[in-house]
């Protein structure tokens, strides 16, 4: 228990989770700080490529077996499944509208790659040891909650993609979503190439990574101040507590499918990252086409303003004892 104490005021202490502070912070002091957006979306293609890539390499070096199918079908039913809990849970604690309850489900079914990104920087610092394909578990973890979404949506009579013409623009969408694409096209280069190509491409996509991934977290950490105050208004007290409360629902699902698959302490602590984080990049995007009449100034205040902070400050400690609990 005193290591993951340690580790818990570690990470809290760590130059990304600061640096996210100082973003928050100076965002609320209305600092004209800024991250110009040429350069925050670099750095976020920085960032998909590497994390891509390594998990490619991962496969390549561990091979295709029954722990990483079982472990990547895991990930397709918590996604699937986490939209309807969290759905519920909506309907019980708010009385937000059908499409409302439905875009915020679906953002808490899919995944954060920062949130993960940060996670592997946790264990790499504490020198934990996890299974590197996990990546793809993260690919294939934005889909889902978003088919989710639309199910609830059409089951509720809802208008969200009804015709044929939005629900092709729709799918499209999704398929070629940038983080998507690049995610997976990373992940199956660094498949391809294996070991020999994580080694001609080290200098870039592993050394720099910690000081790219700070500077994303700063410019995230603005982005999210400037959101909790336009978005403040529309959340009520139980919306902020969904937000706190459900991550820690999904990291436990996350945990419980890790501890039946077999994963190690590293890999049950990233599958319970995955399953508590909530998107705030593809899904929006698919969001705004699928149900347009769902306000971003709650979905996105609640995943970006709430969930996400919680996560990098205090989520991704509990997630590291519910990896020593889970992992084998």
């Amino acid at each position: 228990m005193h290591d993951i104490l340690s580790l818990a005021g570690a990470n809290l202490l760590s130059p990304p989770v600061l640096f996210f502070v100082l973003g928050f912070a100076a965002s609320f002091a209305r600092s004209d700080l800024e991250v110009p957006q040429a350069v925050a979306k670099a750095l976020s293609l920085y960032l998909l490529l590497a994390i891509g890539f390594k998990g490619g390499v991962a496969v390549a070096t561990h091979g295709i077996d029954a722990k990483l199918l079982a472990t990547i079908g895991a990930g397709i039913v918590l996604s699937a499944v986490t939209p309807f809990i969290a759905f519920a849970l909506l309907r019980i604690v708010s009385k937000l509208p059908r499409a409302d309850a439905a875009a915020v489900a679906a953002h808490y079914g899919s995944i954060s790659i920062v949130t993960f990104a940060a996670a592997t920087s946790v264990l790499v610092t504490a020198g934990i040891e996890y299974e590197g394909y996990l990546v793809a578990v993260a690919a294939v973890m934005e889909t889902p909650a978003i088919v989710s979404a639309l199910l609830l949506m059409r089951w509720g009579g809802g208008a969200g993609a009804n015709s044929n013409s939005s629900a092709s623009e729709l799918w499209r969408e999704i398929a070629l979503n940038g983080s998507i694409v690049l995610l997976t096209g990373a992940f199956i280069i660094g498949w391809v190439t294996g070991q020999k190509g994580l080694d001609e491409i080290s200098g870039f996509v592993i050394d720099p990574f910690k000081g790219v991934l700070c500077l994303f977290l700063l410019d995230m950490g603005l982005v999210a101040g400037r959101g909790m105050r336009q978005g403040a208004r529309d959340l009520s007290l139980p919306l902020v507590g969904f937000g706190l409360v459900m991550p820690l629902i999904g990291g436990v699902m996350g945990a419980g499918a890790a501890a039946a698959i077999g994963l190690s302490v590293g890999g049950a602590m990233l599958l319970a990252t995955l399953a508590a984080s909530a998107s705030y990049i593809a899904v929006p995007a698919a969001m705004r086409l699928a149900i347009p009449e769902a306000r971003p100034s709650i979905y996105l205040s609640l995943s970006l303003g709430i969930t996400f902070p919680f996560n990098l400050t205090l989520g991704i400690p509990v997630y590291v004892i519910l990896g020593n609990i889970a992992g084998s």
